[in-house]
């Protein structure tokens, strides 16, 4: 289920990024079209909430203090009250010890690995840390700077786009070593939910194992039918409560705010206490001014439901002109396409012409992902839309790909 990688990996240049690799690959080529559409990058371009600049220069003079790691008490009650309305769990989650503000989804999802590693007693053994495959970068590059092995989950049209949990469970030898598990619902680049009896799953695999499982939740406010389930939400009907369970979601996605750098991590409040050393030693604080912020985003939703609209807006767009081309079905969350070019070539094949005839930028899908169990490379035969421009920008740019399928 894995490939050779270890920490040199990360600054070798055997691992890099895949907007690199697409620099790469297409650098020196010029655009098809004079019109160029870069749908590469998933930076939401929907309003802001209103309020934001006004709430920064209120708390201007904060910048004169050095802000507390763990958050400011108004930005934990904020996180908690909203995971309360979200979820069905009014005043149920511990401000103080269940929840760590933290610089974006991305550095909470990093560190996380650090104690992660350190609870896990391996008797000499190579610590495991297993990823949904395609996966985040910053999953694996916590699991390559702690030293663990990479084990790549493969996430494909056969499994649902999610691991398949039974077949993990059935490797015993595997799960005796691994010190996280890594999973993201909606799962990116897929858009596929988690439903309850999924995530219950993976908690008990977590559990049985003495596992730590990090549910990667950053797009969970964006979504086409019923709000997707969380995972705070299906461990607190348990009796162990949040043992073994951190979430991580931040305001770049629901709030259209990614330089805002404002996110969160909850659950495991004797695994938080933990890492809250950890970072208190090598992490950064969030500025002052932006835990001021982001309390004032977390209670406003209206802003929220608007870019609800606008995504849906846009997925419209993509039924009306895609209809099944590219396998294509409207995904139940997040803001991509992942869109199957096994027809014209592989993903990579396929960036190049669609950037070298037509002017549109994406991401082929195997950047995405490492070869898995089966020693292919799950995103081999896709590329990666990003909804992130306007409807009448996204319809143009998937006009062009339709030209590609001709």
């Amino acid at each position: 289920m894995s490939v050779s990688l270890n920490f040199s990996s990360l600054a070798d240049g055997t691992i890099v990024s895949p907007f690199s690799r697409l620099r790469t690959l297409l650098d020196g080529i010029p655009p098809g079209h004079e019109r160029a559409i870069d749908l590469t990058l998933g930076e939401p371009r929907e309003t802001m909430p209103p309020f934001v600049g006004a709430k920064l220069a209120e708390a201007e003079a904060l910048l004169a203090k050095y802000p507390a790691i763990k958050g400011s008490d108004d930005l934990r009650q904020a996180i908690a009250d909203w995971i309360g309305r979200r979820y069905g769990l009014p005043g149920f989650v511990d401000p103080a010890r269940e929840i760590l503000p933290c610089n974006g989804s991305r550095e909470g999802l990093f560190y996380a690995a650090f104690p992660a590693v350190a609870r896990k007693d391996l008797n000499g053994r190579r610590p495991a840390i297993l990823m949904c495959n395609p996966y985040y970068q910053a999953y694996l590059g916590g699991a390559l700077a702690t030293g663990a092995e990479p084990v790549f989950l493969d996430a494909t049209q056969e499994t649902g786009h999610l691991p398949d949990l039974a077949a993990l469970e059935a490797d015993g030898d595997l799960l005796a070593r691994t010190a996280a598990i890594y999973l993201c619902s909606p799962a990116n680049p897929q858009g596929a939910v988690a439903d309850e009896t999924y995530i219950a799953c993976a908690l008990r695999i977590a559990r049985d194992h003495d596992i730590m499982l990090f549910f990667d939740e950053c797009y969970s406010e964006i979504y086409s039918g019923a709000p997707p389930a969380g995972a705070l939400e299906v461990a607190a009907k348990t009796p162990e409560r949040f043992r073994n369970l951190v979430v991580f979601n931040s305001l770049s996605k629901r709030s259209n705010l990614p330089g805002l750098r404002s996110g969160f991590m909850a659950g495991d409040a004797k695994f938080l206490e933990n890492l809250f050393e950890v970072r208190n030693l090598i992490g950064p604080q969030m500025p002052g001014p932006v835990q001021h912020v982001s309390a004032a985003v977390w209670a406003d939703e209206a802003h929220v439901a608007a870019n609800r609209r606008a995504y849906v807006e846009k997925y419209d767009v993509a039924d009306a002109v895609l209809g099944t081309r590219f396998g294509y079905r409207r995904p139940p969350g997040g803001f991509f396409l992942w869109l199957d070019t096994s027809q014209i070539g592989n993903g990579a094949h396929f960036a190049l012409t669609l950037w070298k005839r037509f002017g549109v930028k994406v991401i082929p899908g195997a950047y995405l992902a490492q070869a898995g169990s089966r020693g292919t490379n799950p995103g081999e035969t896709y590329v990666r839309v990003a909804l992130v421009h306007d409807a009448g920008t996204i319809r143009e740019a998937l006009e062009r790909f339709v030209h590609v399928s001709a």
